[in-house]
C-alpha cells in the first residue's frame, strides 16, 4: 500500500465529516444564536488558535469576543464563560442545565466516568457517591476526628525538613508537599501511608499522578473528532489505561485485602473511611461497591493530592518571589501563636488573617483547575439571549477571571492586602473567586484542601527561615505554567531551609 494512503483517507473521512457538519448547522436555526466566537476554520474549527495554554489562549480570545463566547474544537461545540457574571448565569440560574459533565477519551479508561463522582452526569448513583464524601469523608466533624492524623504527618514533614535544614540540602516544595497531602489522605482512607520523603516513592508516585492529570489534560484529537476515538490517533488513551490501571489495581488490592478482614470479622481496629464504608456489609443493599470504592479514592488520591500541593507550591514561590510578604506574613504567625512553643493547629487558621488573604491571592493568580472541570449542557438553555446547546461543552475560564483588570486592581500582581478589607470568599459564594468551582458540582474536598493548605503553608513559613537553591535571587523565580488538568510550575521550586525556628 502506498505510504500516503492513510493519510488520504483520514482527509476524505474529515471532509466527509466536515460536510455533514456544515449541513447540519445550515439545517439547524440555533446556531446563529450561539453566543460570539472567532470564526472556525474548516474541519478542524478554532483548535490552531487555542495551543498548548488554553487558559492564556481563551482569555485573549475573550476581550475580542466577549466573556461569553464560542469556539468550535473540531466537531465539539464549547462555550467559554471568562467573567463573574456570566459565571453565576451558569453554575446559579443554570445550575442544573448545566451540571453534565464533557468526559474526554482518556477519562474513560476503566469505565471511570460511569464511576467516578467527579465525571458522572447527575443521577441517582452520582447522588449516592456525593452523600458519601459530604457525610463520610469531608464533614466538619469527620474532619476534626482526623485532625490529629494530619497533625502527625505534618510533624513528619517537618522532621524531614529539619533532616534537611541541617544537611543544607535544598527541597523540592512541591513533592514535600505532595508527600504531606498523599499520605494525610490514604491515612484517612485506608490507613496507608503511599509515599516516603526520602524513598523516591514520593516521587515516583507524584510523576504516576501527573501522568494521569497530563494526559487528561493534553489536546488530544480524539476528543475534537469523536469518531476517530477507535483509532487512539495520539495513543494518549492507551498511556492513561497504563497510568490508571496501575492505580486501580493498588487501589482494588487494598480494598480487597480489607475486604477480607470483614469476612474474619477482624474489623475491630480500623476506624478509617475504608472501614466505614464496609461496615455496611450485612445490608441488603450497600450504598457503594468495591469498583465504586476504588474509583471514588482514586478521584481523591490523584485529584487532592494535586491540586492540593500544588496550591502549597504556588503559594511558596509568590513569598519567595515577594520577601516582604514574606516577612509579614511570618511576623503575623509568631504574633498569634506565639514564639515559645511554635506549634501551628488547624484552629489557628481563624485567627490569621493574612494568612488566609495569602492563600485565596495564590488561588486568584493560580487557580488549580484553571478552566474547572469542563460542564455540559444537559438541554439548551438561552443566557443572555443567546443559545448554549444541548451536548455543549462549557468551560468556565476562571484563570481569566483572576487576571481581570476590570475586578482586581493590578491584577498580575501578587498583593494578598486585597482580601484583607474584602468578604470574598473562594466556597462558592462569590463569583470572582470559585477556584473550586460552584453549585452543585463544586468540588466535594474543598473543607479538606482548606485545613491542609493553611496548616502546611503556615508551618513551613512558621518553622523556618528559607532561601532559594541555586543561588537564585526572589526575581528570578521561573513563574511559567504548564497547563494540565490542574495548572503546574514548568520549574519546579527548590528552597533550602535555613534555620529551625524553636
Amino acid at each position: 500500500m502506498d505510504s500516503s494512503t492513510p493519510f488520504l483517507v483520514l482527509t476524505f473521512l474529515l471532509s466527509c465529516l466536515w460536510i455533514l457538519i456544515f449541513f447540519h448547522q445550515k439545517q439547524n436555526p440555533k446556531s446563529s444564536k450561539l453566543p460570539p466566537g472567532p470564526p472556525p476554520f474548516p474541519i478542524i474549527g478554532n483548535i490552531l488558535e487555542i495551543g498548548k495554554n488554553p487558559h492564556q489562549s481563551l482569555s485573549k480570545l475573550s476581550k475580542t469576543y466577549g466573556s461569553l463566547m464560542t469556539v468550535k474544537l473540531g466537531s465539539i461545540t464549547t462555550i467559554v464563560i471568562s467573567s463573574p457574571t456570566m459565571a453565576k448565569e451558569a453554575l446559579h440560574k443554570h445550575d442544573s442545565t448545566f451540571s453534565g459533565r464533557t468526559v474526554l477519551h482518556t477519562l474513560q479508561t476503566f469505565d471511570h466516568h460511569k464511576l467516578s463522582v467527579v465525571f458522572l452526569d447527575p443521577s441517582v448513583h452520582w447522588k449516592t457517591l456525593k452523600r458519601v464524601c459530604v457525610t463520610k469523608i469531608f464533614s466538619s466533624s469527620q474532619l476534626d476526628s482526623t485532625q490529629n492524623l494530619r497533625l502527625r504527618k505534618l510533624q513528619e514533614m517537618l522532621e524531614y525538613a529539619n533532616e534537611c535544614c541541617r544537611k543544607g540540602e535544598g527541597l523540592d516544595i512541591g513533592e514535600l508537599a505532595f508527600t504531606t497531602v498523599l499520605n494525610s489522605i490514604s491515612s484517612t482512607l485506608f490507613s496507608i501511608d503511599l509515599a516516603g520523603y526520602a524513598s523516591g516513592s514520593s516521587r515516583e508516585f507524584r510523576d504516576h499522578v501527573w501522568g494521569i492529570m497530563e494526559e487528561a489534560g493534553k489536546p488530544n484529537i480524539a476528543d475534537f473528532f469523536p469518531v476517530l476515538r477507535v483509532l487512539d490517533p495520539q495513543g494518549a488513551r492507551s498511556r492513561m489505561d497504563n497510568y490508571a490501571g496501575k492505580l486501580f489495581k493498588m487501589l482494588d488490592d487494598i480494598v480487597g485485602e480489607r475486604m477480607e478482614l470483614v469476612r474474619a470479622s477482624k474489623m475491630e481496629s480500623f476506624t478509617d473511611v475504608l472501614g466505614s464504608l464496609l461496615s455496611h456489609k450485612e445490608e441488603d443493599k450497600p450504598q457503594v461497591g468495591r469498583l465504586d470504592i476504588v474509583h471514588l479514592f482514586g478521584d481523591l488520591l490523584v485529584a487532592g493530592a494535586d491540586t492540593t500541593s500544588s496550591t502549597v507550591e504556588w503559594a511558596m514561590a509568590e513569598l519567595l518571589s515577594n520577601p516582604q510578604k514574606l516577612e509579614k506574613l511570618k511576623k503575623e504567625l509568631q504574633q498569634a501563636i506565639g514564639e515559645e512553643d511554635i506549634k501551628m493547629e488547624e484552629s489557628n487558621v481563624s485567627k490569621l488573617p493574612f494568612l488566609r488573604a495569602v492563600i485565596k491571592e495564590t488561588l486568584r493568580l493560580h487557580p488549580p483547575a484553571p478552566l474547572l472541570v469542563p460542564h455540559k449542557a444537559l438541554e439548551d438553555a438561552d443566557i443572555c439571549g443567546f443559545t448554549v446547546p444541548k451536548n455543549a461543552q462549557i468551560l468556565i475560564n476562571i484563570w481569566a477571571m483572576g487576571r481581570d483588570s476590570t475586578i482586581w486592581c493590578n491584577p498580575n500582581q501578587f498583593m494578598p492586602e486585597r482580601f484583607l478589607e474584602s468578604e470574598i470568599d473562594f466556597k462558592g459564594h462569590d463569583f470572582e473567586l470559585i477556584p473550586f468551582g460552584a453549585g452543585r458540582r463544586i468540588c466535594p474536598g474543598l473543607p479538606l484542601a482548606f485545613r491542609l493548605v493553611h496548616l502546611m503553608l503556615a508551618s513551613l513559613i512558621l518553622k523556618y527561615n528559607w532561601k532559594l537553591a541555586d543561588d537564585l535571587h526572589p526575581h528570578e523565580i521561573d513563574m511559567e505554567e504548564k497547563f494540565g488538568l490542574t495548572l503546574k510550575r514548568v520549574q519546579p521550586l527548590r528552597a533550602i531551609p535555613t534555620e529551625v525556628i524553636s
